[in-house]
């Protein structure tokens, strides 16, 4: 099997600079698997600005945001595979010695990977480390149950925005959008740029889960009424769209009978949230979070399986790009230390076996394959108040960085609220929020000094939680 310090599977925003990391770090065995025809996965298709403001200070379009990492994944000379299918990823013992460790005690056991594309046919390779990274989906019309035929003219809002975008294709005259994500929003827009009308977005919850700047600049500024506690309860048409109910709901999201509005259109566009892309991780046994459908991480990013990472939005679903580099630019980093890890290893664990044969070698030079093994406390973060998820969702103090960054989501629009961290029951930090919304990702800094002062007042024990709250 040909061998990998790092495999990195998805070549979008989080795949590009997960990689670009890992080589910053002096990693210079990595390969990138990409299944479309190009790098740069959904980006390609945004070609709207408002990306990069936070990771390159100025303002770009979704190509231009990806062609930045494109060239530095090509300067870099950092291999990569398109039109590429990975089918599995597992755990295995090849080529390493099964009694050395990291030094955290994780075995050396490294991770193999089996892919396929036209040319090479099926193909595993292995890794010292594998980083996930292969995005999220949009969730289908089969998944929202919407009463009526299955007519043309029906689309997720991401395929929309393909066939427009990159294939240079018209979807409809009259349009009709259920849900206000992001992707509903700028398509929305777009469609009024290619001549066509919008005649109301719905949304099933009482907020949009979109961006704020999004919802004044797509809707607002073209007059397009947003419904919130509105679904499309109908769909009229049975070879092509020919119009939609849309009704209200009650505040257990149910029609509301009576309620119903009917709109004249050729087509209805879907953009009721993304999930995270996680059929492969599933497979390989990785622990998925019921909140965020995506894998539960440490504070390294690393999943259940030792030495498989993950990043972007097959973790959770970012709001920005520049925010999906910058956790992708952590698992990089902390792949390459596993690697780094990896190969003390196995050099201690091959001196080892030489002194054993050779009983008169020097002990002292082989004492590195003697790693110390200690048992580590990894505490578990939780989340209530209206806190939905974090990102990690666990801590270990051993290994965490002096500031720690938890990203999360709230699950209604709060003001005036305060954000507090508590260690068992114990209130360690607290911050004013005058505004938040499920739509916009949030973050906390964890300090590590914290933890310290706990331990030092608790005769040298941990707390068994870390809980974050609104209060």
């Amino acid at each position: 099997m040909e061998r990998y310090d790092i495999i990195i599977i998805g070549g979008g925003p989080a795949g590009l600079s997960a990689a670009v990391s890992a080589r910053e770090q002096g990693i210079q065995n990595i390969l990138i698997i990409e299944r479309d025809d190009r790098l740069g996965g959904i980006l390609n298709q945004c070609i709207h600005n408002g990306f990069g403001l936070h990771r390159f200070k100025e303002e770009l379009t979704g190509p231009e945001y990806a062609a930045r990492y494109i060239e530095m994944v090509k300067e870099q000379q950092i291999p990569y595979k398109l039109n590429t299918i990975v089918l599995d990823v597992s755990s295995c013992g090849c080529g390493t010695p099964t009694t050395a460790t990291t030094s955290d005690g994780t075995p050396t056991a490294s991770v193999s990977v089996t892919y396929m594309n036209s040319k090479e046919g099926a193909v595993t390779i292995t890794a010292d480390a594998v980083i996930l990274a292969m995005g999220c989906r949009e969730r289908p019309r089969g998944a929202l149950n919407i009463p009526g035929f299955r007519p043309a003219g029906v689309y997720t809002a991401g395929t929309a925005q393909r066939l427009v975008n990159i294939e240079g294709k018209k979807v409809g005259k009259k349009v009709v959008i259920l849900g206000s994500g992001d992707i509903g929003l700028i398509m929305a827009r777009r469609m009024i740029f290619e001549g066509a009308e919008v005649l109301a977005v719905a949304e099933l919850m009482p907020y949009s889960g979109g961006l704020e700047r999004n919802i004044v600049q797509c809707l607002k500024d073209y007059n397009i009424p947003l419904m919130l506690s509105h679904t499309v309860s109908k769909i009229y048409g049975k070879d092509r769209v020919t119009g939609v109910d849309i009704s209200e709901v009650d505040e257990n999201r149910r029609v509301i009978p009576g309620t119903e509005q009917h709109f004249e259109c050729d087509t209805l566009l879907l953009s009721c949230g993304l999930l995270p892309e996680n059929e492969l991780s599933r497979s390989a046994g990785v622990e998925l979070s019921p909140v965020t459908g995506g894998p539960i991480v440490n504070d390294t990013l690393e999943t259940s399986i030792p030495g498989v990472y993950a990043c972007g939005n097959v973790l959770h679903v970012h709001d920005l790009v520049d925010y999906v580099s910058d956790e992708a630019k952590r698992a990089g980093e902390m792949a390459a230390k596993r690697v780094a890890e990896m190969e003390a290893n196995r050099a201690g664990a091959n001196s080892t076996a030489n002194a054993n044969e050779n009983p008169t070698a020097n002990t002292d030079e082989t004492s590195t394959a003697n790693i110390d093994t200690k048992s580590q406390s990894v505490i578990d973060i939780k989340c209530s108040g209206g806190v939905r998820y974090t990102v990690p969702q666990k801590v270990n103090p051993d290994t965490m960085d002096n500031l720690l960054k938890v990203r999360f989501r709230v699950g209604d629009t709060y003001k005036d609220k305060k954000l507090c961290i508590y260690f068992d029951d114990n209130k360690v930090q607290e911050q004013k929020k005058n505004v938040m919304k499920p739509g916009e990702m949030e973050e906390v800094i964890l300090r590590k000094a914290l933890l310290d002062e706990f331990k030092t007042s608790h005769d040298g024990s941990l707390p068994t939680n870390i809980q974050i709250c609104l209060e």
